[in-house]
């Protein structure tokens, strides 16, 4: 058991990836790499496991000292001082001075992600990564175009991380009309001259599809200096993590500790793979909650262990119209007990066949860090319609489908906490189809539809966007 202090020799936390084809990096070496140069995603040599004490020492920080704390075990090569101004410029812009605070409604607890500048919790990461970005740079003297895919909120967040910064220019690939209204005026409407929005003629699956294909290509990626923001850039999912130790902290005050269920909805994984990483550093998380809408892929690995693509449709809760879960393969890093050449062999397979299959051991594995539950969109709009008649308060989609899924599992002696992903104003269909009032946009986003828009339309093709980037990147 690790118990905590500003990580020296001894708890140095070095970076692998999950095919096994790289040495060991450092921190600030992991956050420039993004997609591992083996084609796989990164990960922590070891995940420490914190003592009960180091738990209690925690439990009644800010947000801010919280984070530190978190973020020190993973990130020590970065001097003590230098994290905590990025920590603090990171969250200084966000409207609840508790960054992200926890609302009891009724039996649930709901933890409020969407407080920083975009509405959605993408921010909670992408702030600290753009600000990460901007020191590495700096210390490095180098220059990096970042490349992203997003199905609706991490375009946004990334944009608002790193738009104006010296030294970056940023490409974010969006599924062309298939995103909110909100979601595609945030993402191109910023008039900064580092951003580029790219609408892909396809799926949020193509759009990942090309990215990581350009990211694969290693001359490319080198020559061009690309960066990742997408989560499977390892920074951001650490940044994650940190809200499930102060959501867990903030909801147990009275009982001072016990164990909890937190429903996640999730399309590509890497919300719900944050607090994983949370439960295996000793949060007592009894069983995490994944929720999906109608494209289920996760749902049905958990429930019976098929992993395969399916179409993908479109629903009131675009950011998980999602089928290939790219950050998945960090879980399964974990499910084949730490074998990067089954996951290799495993992401070869799925490759060639749109399919994982697996043993009956393994699939007993993720039952029991994970209960499923898929909720259409009729029963979206009903959560989001009866939780508003009950408790008075809105849920975006996506965050009802978490309620939806929540309930369905809850233990009656275990609180629950459901993680609010959105502010329901970007989402205005879905809300005036299960409520009838059209919700204003909070400010400063009061003004998004008579802003003048930037973007270019490609096709999803390999090609195409890379002679967009060639065209338009910093060097």
């Amino acid at each position: 058991m690790f118990g905590f202090k500003r990580a020296g020799k001894e708890l140095a936390v070095n970076y692998i990836s999950t095919r096994g084809g790289i040495e060991p990096i450092d921190f600030r070496s992991s956050v420039m790499m993004g997609l591992a140069s083996d084609g796989g995603l990164l990960l922590p040599e070891q995940i420490p496991v914190l003592s009960q004490e180091t738990l209690r020492s925690w439990q009644r920080l800010s947000y801010q000292d919280l984070a530190f704390q978190v973020l020190s075990v993973y990130a020590d090569d970065l001097p003590s001082d230098v994290l905590r101004d990025l920590i603090d410029f990171s969250y200084a812009s966000f409207s609840h001075p508790e960054i992200t605070p926890v609302v009891r409604k009724g039996e649930v607890f709901l933890l409020e992600l969407f407080h920083g500048p975009t509405l959605a919790f993408k921010d909670l990461a992408l702030q600290f990564l753009g600000n990460l970005f901007e020191y590495l740079l700096r210390e490095r003297g180098q220059k990096m175009n970042i490349l992203g895919a997003t199905s609706g909120d991490t375009g946004s967040a990334a944009i608002y991380g790193v738009k104006g910064r010296a030294n970056i220019h940023i490409f974010i690939l969006h599924p062309y009309q298939k995103v909110s209204r909100i979601q595609e005026l945030q993402m191109t409407t910023v008039p900064d001259a580092n951003v580029f929005n790219i609408a892909i003629r396809g799926t949020f699956d193509d759009v990942q599809r090309l990215v990581k294909a350009i990211f694969n290509d290693l001359a490319f990626k080198e020559h061009y200096g690309l960066g990742a923001i997408n989560s499977i850039n390892w920074a951001r999912v650490l940044a994650q993590v940190v809200y499930y130790f102060y959501g867990y902290f903030r909801m147990v005050e009275e009982k001072q500790e016990g164990e909890v269920l937190v429903a996640v909805p999730t399309g590509n994984f890497g919300d719900i793979f944050a607090g994983y990483l949370a439960k295996r550093m000793g949060l007592p998380i009894r069983r995490l909650i994944l929720a999906t809408n109608e494209n289920d892929i996760l749902t049905r690995f958990v429930q019976r262990g098929d992993y395969s693509i399916e179409k993908v449709v479109p629903t009131y809760s675009p950011s998980m119209d999602i089928q290939v879960a790219s950050n998945f393969e960090r879980y399964l890093y974990y499910l084949f007990a730490e074998n990067p050449s089954s996951v290799k062999e495993a992401m070869g397979a799925f490759q060639q066949t749109g399919r994982l299959s697996f043993q009956e051991s393994a699939l007993k594995i993720a039952q029991k860090d994970f209960s499923s539950a898929s909720v259409n969109q009729e029963e979206t709009l009903a959560t989001i319609r009866e939780f508003y008649e009950k408790e008075g308060y809105l849920l975006d989609p996506h965050s009802a489908i978490g309620l939806k899924a929540g309930l369905l599992f809850r233990e009656n002696h275990l609180p629950l906490l459901c993680l609010m992903t959105a502010h329901p104003a970007k989402f205005k269909d879905a809300v005036l189809a299960a409520i009838g009032i059209d919700p204003a946009l909070p400010p400063p986003l009061t003004d998004l539809e008579s802003r003048p828009a930037r973007y270019v339309v490609l096709p999803a093709e390999v090609a195409a966007v890379k002679a967009y980037i060639e065209s338009h990147a910093i060097r």
